[in-house]
């Protein structure tokens, strides 16, 4: 072989090498046995390639891109599946990667919004918002919830951790918060939450009446955030953002009680005496020496802050609510009863009659009795006739057993007469009930309804209202005595009374005019 066809044999080894396979120079030099340079001098000497340097590829898209211009002016906000769905009945036979690259480069882009800085005079606003902490006590099934409320001139700060998000829990925090705060501001600023704003629509916001009702009693307005806009309540924002930073991490609370305790001291040891990120100020020194004066007094007038439900009593002689279990008197079994329940207690009526009380369990799935009535449940027995007395009507006596005798041979419901002389019982109590049935069978008849119509109607009897609980011990302590209307007497001019036989004074005219 001559050195001439060597030579072309490694200059075409050295090409191949370094233009197909894309290796560098010392790789080419070892594997060809030379040196670098040689590989060097091989390549400069290399004629320039005659083929043209190939453009970008057509893209598959582009035969779709009037319609995709089309479809992004109409909906710019189209999602890339949806769009996918578009083109695929045009013949488009790609996937959705390319189209969701092509439409992230062609997309029509958003103008950036510029933001104002809201100003507010002391006095006129409040920011409120709930924020989320997720399943933070031990052996409890439930999220602890932050109730932030923030002053936006002062940004004086209140908070309260909460096992729930309900409207009751809701207004029973602002409760706190505003004595908290002793006065209300001329507005409050809500995000979206349910228990404030029921729906948003274009041209309006629909608002809870129950939270309207609440605004009116504590003289406040009402005014809700724009869906999506987090600048309009950045003075509650960033609060919450500071509490999740600087309080939470590394914290450990045995229980809700301890939590807040904690949250309290933090607040008022550090959160509200540090100087402000943004007005270089106090929070709380600008709230005593500028702002807390100019709040609005509380209002004194009483608001229902009671979580009320109704439910129907259980075979088991159980009520739920809020995911758990409470006992009643098994004699209410059938009955419709009425829950009200606070943070701490629940409390269930029958009417206007207290039947039980319990604790509040703040856990789920908890079955919470009363022991005495696991014990009227075991006294309870079951009739050893149709016609027998029921154990829970034990009270109507002689007169009981008599109407159920003669019930029993009617085609009345036997079990509905049960429910509803229970409920009359509850009410007005076993002698009235008693008296009203031996009245109705006097006149040849039997019926729960008859017995009713007796008490209410004819005898005017009504039960006894339980006394309205507004769970301050300053206004439940309260107690008005009846008024001394007489004072309103001295206030009208009395007519001096004439002697029978005196005669009525005239008008004496006038010798003017």
């Amino acid at each position: 072989m001559s050195h001439e066809t060597k030579r072309g044999e490694v200059m075409a080894q050295v090409l191949k090498l370094s233009l197909v396979d894309r290796l560098s120079n010392r790789v080419i030099a070892k594997r060809l046995g030379v040196s670098r340079r040689t590989v060097a001098r091989l390549l400069s000497k290399a004629p320039p390639s005659s083929a043209k340097a190939s453009g970008p590829r057509p893209s598959m898209l582009e035969a779709y891109a009037d319609t995709i211009k089309r479809v992004l002016e109409d909906v710019p906000e189209i999602k890339t599946p949806a769009m996918l769905e578009r083109l695929r009945p045009l013949g488009y036979s790609g996937g959705v990667t390319i189209l969701r690259d092509y439409l992230q480069k062609i997309r029509p882009r958003p103008r950036r919004q510029a933001f104002l800085t809201l100003d507010f005079h002391p006095g006129a606003a409040m920011q409120v918002d709930w924020a989320d902490f997720g399943f933070a006590i031990p052996g409890c099934p439930r999220r602890a919830s932050a109730l932030v409320m923030a002053l936006c001139y002062s940004r004086y700060l209140y908070i309260e951790f909460t096992l729930s998000q309900a409207f009751g829990t809701f207004v029973r925090a602002m409760e706190r918060g505003l004595a908290f705060f002793a006065g209300t501001t001329v507005v409050d600023i809500f995000d979206n939450m349910r228990t404030v704003v029921l729906a948003h629509t274009p041209t309006t916001t629909r608002f809870n009446p129950s939270f309207l009702a609440y605004a009116r009693a504590r003289d406040f307005g009402v005014r809700a955030c724009n869906p999506g806009k987090g600048n309009e309540k950045g003075r509650v924002e960033r609060p919450i953002g500071f509490v999740r930073e600087r309080f939470w991490p590394g914290r450990r609370f045995a229980s809700l009680f301890d939590l807040n305790h904690q949250a309290t001291r933090w607040r008022d040891d550090f959160a509200n005496n540090r100087e402000h990120e943004e007005t270089g100020k106090v929070p709380a020194l600008v709230f005593q020496h500028e702002e807390q004066r100019l709040l609005r007094p509380l209002p004194q007038r009483p608001f229902e802050t009671d979580d009320i439900r109704s439910a129907g009593v259980t075979k088991r002689f159980r009520i739920c609510f809020d995911r758990n279990l409470y006992s009643v008197p098994p004699r209410l079994v059938g009955q419709t009863v009425v829950i009200r329940a606070n943070d701490n207690a629940v409390a269930i009526y029958l009417g206007t009659k207290q039947v039980a009380l319990h604790s509040r369990s703040w856990g789920v799935g908890e079955d919470i009795e009363d022991p005495s009535h696991r014990s009227a449940a075991w006294e309870m027995k079951p009739r050893a006739e149709a016609g027998a007395l029921p154990s829970q009507l034990t009270g109507l006596g002689k007169v009981g057993v008599d109407y159920f005798k003669v019930l029993a041979a009617g085609r009345r419901s036997i079990q509905r007469e049960i429910v509803r002389l229970t409920f009359l019982c509850e009410l007005f109590g076993d002698t009235a009930t008693q008296s009203a049935a031996d009245e109705v069978m006097r006149t040849g008849h039997v019926g729960a309804e008859y017995v009713e119509y007796v008490l209410r109607h004819k005898r005017r009897l009504t039960p006894q209202v339980a006394p309205l609980r507004l769970g301050r011990p300053e206004l439940d302590a309260l107690n008005f005595g009846e008024p001394d209307l007489a004072v309103y007497d001295k206030l009208t001019p009395q007519e001096k009374t004439l002697d029978p036989g005196e005669p009525p004074k005239t008008e004496e005219k006038s010798d003017e005019g």
